[in-house]
């Protein structure tokens, strides 16, 4: 298994960014992007969803879930804020947390032993912007944007955005077709 890349020096510069921007029309489409994007996850990878209440974070980590064939449902961690789903097929484990009732950052979410599980692990943080990036300069950010207000429009613009050695030359766009 390969080790995280080491905390984020925030006086070098971060590796360029490999990156794409999907739209998604409905929940199942949601949940087939997260299916496709977990073919590219690994251990060790470290994935910040962010997006309004009801964007879709969840639905997607649901995707990736099944895509990476892990066990239990994967359901909001909010009360929770972290729960572990162990593979089924020999694979890393999602570890995911909901970060949205922390106010803190990385010392805040210390007791969650992020930092333990990430080389082991897929690591999935709801609302972890701000408050996860020192673990690690490898990350997929994915930033999930619907429209407010008073709306019945599934439509979403999921922004995905690869940063570190890690994802250089990972072919994120290829997620769209």
């Amino acid at each position: 298994m390969e080790a995280p890349a080491a905390a984020h020096d925030p006086a070098e510069p971060t590796p360029a960014a490999a990156g794409a921007r999907i739209t998604v029309t409905s929940p199942e489409q949601m949940q087939d992007l997260g299916r496709s994007l977990a073919a590219l996850l690994r251990a060790g990878d470290l994935v910040m969803l962010n997006g309004e209440l009801g964007a879709g974070k969840t639905t997607l980590t649901r995707g990736l879930g099944e895509g990476l064939g892990v066990r239990g449902a994967v359901t909001s961690p909010t009360f929770v804020i972290a729960r572990v789903h162990p593979s089924l097929v020999d694979g890393p484990p999602l570890v995911h947390v909901d970060a949205y009732r922390l106010g803190g950052g990385l010392d805040e979410m210390e007791d969650l032993d992020l930092d333990v599980s990430l080389s082991d692990s897929v690591i999935v943080v709801e609302w972890g912007e701000g408050k996860v990036e020192e673990l690690t300069d490898d990350r997929l950010h994915v930033v999930v944007h619907r429209a407010v207000g008073d709306t019945t429009d599934e439509v979403r613009h999921v922004t995905l955005t690869g940063l570190g050695a890690r994802w250089t030359g990972v072919r994120l766009d290829a997620l769209a077709g």
